[in-house]
């Protein structure tokens, strides 16, 4: 996502006066950020809100940062994680990104620094381009797909997309004959994974089906409550 004011981000850390001043920094800069004090609070807010980024502090009671990234990758692969640690050794280095993390911190560090790093794997993790990007034409099977114009051709025969019908389409092209998990679409597109957005997804689930069903070598798989795959050459 390109603003702060559309990104919500989950924060755990559990040193009460680092964590306050981390949440009111970010919440000025136009975050939406939820505060937990430690691990097993963070996962509990982590099932119960939608967010767009984690930052876990590694060294926390009851559950420690390592932990809730790895509860947190067992649903989202995509979810942009930040480490934030007091000790600056190899072996935790390692052990963050062994489990999943975008990056690592440590204390004590600049909160314009802070700033940057997020912006930065915001940036590298976008699920749809920028407004003004430019995308190449994209193959799919004998389909011929161009994000930009929200064209699907075959056989000089061209069908205009939604922008909905588009953007789920590229990211179907984007995870290619691999998972793309439900909640990430739902965020990536609606910003909000709840119930009737996914009712809304299905929908245009099937019809993609219907546009690209003269290539019956393509198919858009459903993975029961993981999300779906897209079978295609390119």
């Amino acid at each position: 996502m390109s603003e702060s004011s559309q990104t919500a981000i989950l924060l755990c850390e559990d040193d009460p006066n680092l964590g306050r001043l981390l949440s009111d920094y970010l919440k000025a800069k136009g975050f939406d950020t939820t505060w937990a004090k430690d691990g097993v609070e963070g996962i509990k807010e982590f099932h119960r809100g939608a967010f767009d980024f984690v930052i876990l502090d590694v060294m926390m009671p009851r559950k420690d940062g390592f932990q809730v990234a790895e509860e947190i990758r067992q649903e989202s692969r995509h979810l942009p994680i930040l480490f934030l640690t007091a000790r600056s050794t190899n072996e935790d280095t390692l052990e963050g990104f062994k489990v999943g993390a975008d990056d690592y911190m440590t204390k004590p560090f600049s909160m314009e620094e802070l700033l940057l790093r997020i912006q930065a794997i915001l940036r590298r993790s976008a699920a749809l381009p920028e407004e003004d990007e430019q995308v190449g034409e994209i193959k799919i099977g004998e389909f011929s797909f161009d994000y930009n114009t929200q064209m699907l051709r075959i056989q000089g025969e061209d069908q205009r997309l939604t922008t909905k019908e588009n953007e789920l389409l590229f990211l179907l092209c984007k995870h290619r004959n691999t998972l793309l998990e439900r909640t990430h679409a739902l965020r990536s597109i609606w910003g909000d994974p709840n119930y009737f957005n996914g009712r809304s997804m299905d929908v245009y689930i099937a019809k993609l089906r219907r546009h690209l069903k003269r290539d019956e070598s393509i198919q858009i798989l459903n993975v029961h409550g993981k999300g779906f795959k897209m079978l295609a050459s390119e």
